[in-house]
């Protein structure tokens, strides 16, 4: 299935190039198809292809709005909550939570009756069972230039959360479900794995 080999976070972002940019990004980067062959496909002069793909590329890879080694040690600890909640580990995730962690949500993202904001690394640890149950299709990505962690049932993004980190700890972190908020988030792929042409 194509969601398990590329991966639930490339394929949102995939799906929010437009169709040509799609197009000449996956024939090009992903199937190594010269660009005089994809220009007649998207219906662009060559020159116009390779702007395409090009523009494609720079989305899926984003651009971070912190250094790379503030960004590699954000992965780390993103990565260590994402771990801990899978495992159903409160002690894990109480561990990389900072003891006045703040977790905040829009009314989408919570069921009737949860409040818009939980303070405190004990009770946000006791919210995560919220989160939870959409961990098994969540991945670490990278949102509005942050590591943050995206849950895509069938390459679909459903939640967000951006995250705030601190001296390796989760400072906060907030839940957004609501639609015209997710199609505002500039999503990118956080996966050396996937390997992008030039």
């Amino acid at each position: 299935m194509l969601a398990d080999s590329m991966g639930r976070a490339f394929l949102v972002v995939l799906d929010r190039l437009g169709p040509a940019e799609r197009v000449a990004f996956v024939l090009h980067d992903m199937f190594a198809v010269p660009f005089d062959e994809i220009a007649p496909v998207v219906d662009r002069s060559l020159a116009a292809a390779k702007q395409l793909a090009s523009r494609a590329r720079s989305k899926v890879r984003g651009a971070p709005a912190v250094s790379g080694a503030e960004l590699a040690r954000q992965r780390l600890v993103v990565e260590a909550f994402l771990a801990a909640v899978r495992a159903g580990d409160i002690d894990a995730v109480l561990a990389v939570l900072a003891p006045d962690a703040v977790r905040r949500a829009d009314r989408a993202a919570l069921r009737e009756g949860r409040p818009v904001e939980v303070r405190g690394a004990r009770f946000v640890a006791e919210e995560i069972a919220v989160f939870g149950r959409n961990v098994r299709v969540a991945e670490v990505v990278l949102i509005d230039g942050a590591v943050g962690i995206a849950v895509a049932p069938y390459g679909r993004l459903r939640l967000a959360l951006t995250v705030e980190t601190a001296r390796e700890r989760i400072t906060g972190y907030e839940l957004i479900a609501d639609p015209n908020r997710l199609q505002q988030l500039d999503l990118a792929v956080l996966d050396e794995a996937i390997t992008l042409g030039g």
